[in-house]
């Protein structure tokens, strides 16, 4: 089973937030010639990225929920202005969203299993993927979808 980041979404309010800062970096990257791809820049460095990048994505948390993910397509260490090493993850075009899952907030990024991970939303089909976001999140904090 895959190995998954999860990650606060500091500067997104919503998913729409999220997909429109993913587009604008696509448009960026195909205006350069390259790959459809945005990427988030962290300090430190995954140990486990051998299993990551077999089928791994990178959750985001949006205003205390888990509410969406990127696939995770490659890992880049580098050294910044400052030479501090970091790490870019470079992430699908894609924002796939999520069974809202409450989550409270942490610092940096951790290791989500597949089996604690939220299912995609058009995976659960008529059970919630037509409901509006805010009663969606008000039923998976009761534990009822």
């Amino acid at each position: 089973m895959a190995l998954h980041l999860i990650k606060l979404c500091v500067g997104a309010d919503s998913i729409e937030d999220l997909r429109d800062w993913v587009s604008r970096r696509a448009l960026v990257a195909i205006a350069a010639g390259l790959e459809p791809s945005s990427s988030h820049t962290t300090r430190m460095i995954p140990k486990r990225a051998e299993e990551l990048l077999d089928g791994g994505s990178l959750y985001w948390v949006i205003k205390g929920q888990v509410q969406a993910r990127q696939p995770l397509l490659d890992l880049k260490t580098f050294k910044d202005v400052d030479g501090i090493t970091r790490c870019e993850l470079v992430l699908g075009p894609e924002v796939i969203e999520t069974e809202p899952q409450p989550k409270r907030a942490f610092q940096g990024w951790r290791y989500l299993t597949g089996e604690d991970a939220p299912r995609d939303l058009m995976s659960l089909g008529a059970d919630g993927a037509d409901l509006p976001m805010e009663l969606r999140r008000e039923l998976a904090e009761l534990g009822l979808l």
